[in-house]
């Protein structure tokens, strides 16, 4: 699906003057905001933005100052290979 959002001219020369891209950065704002509702998931963040692994999803979310919860599965999870590794 795509979305369409209308941005005044001059705004929208505002907006892309720092260089990044702007449907990115709406892309994103639209997720993190949609996570942090609890409407995504953190695979389906993942996935909408195209990260390949957790550890990019995770730097994306410290790098926004979302900070993320983790359930007793997940930190098993982690502790066993952390185990594995011989940490």
């Amino acid at each position: 699906m795509n979305v369409t959002v209308q941005i005044p001219d001059d705004l929208a020369d505002a907006l892309n003057a720092t260089g990044a891209e702007l449907s990115r950065r709406a892309l994103e704002g639209l997720a993190i905001e949609e996570y942090k509702a609890g409407r995504l998931s953190r695979p389906q963040l993942r996935r909408l933005l195209g990260f390949e692994t957790r550890e990019e999803l995770d730097g994306f979310l410290k790098s926004h100052d979302v900070l993320t919860e983790i359930s007793l599965e997940e930190l098993d999870r982690q502790m066993h290979d952390l185990h594995t590794l011989g940490l």
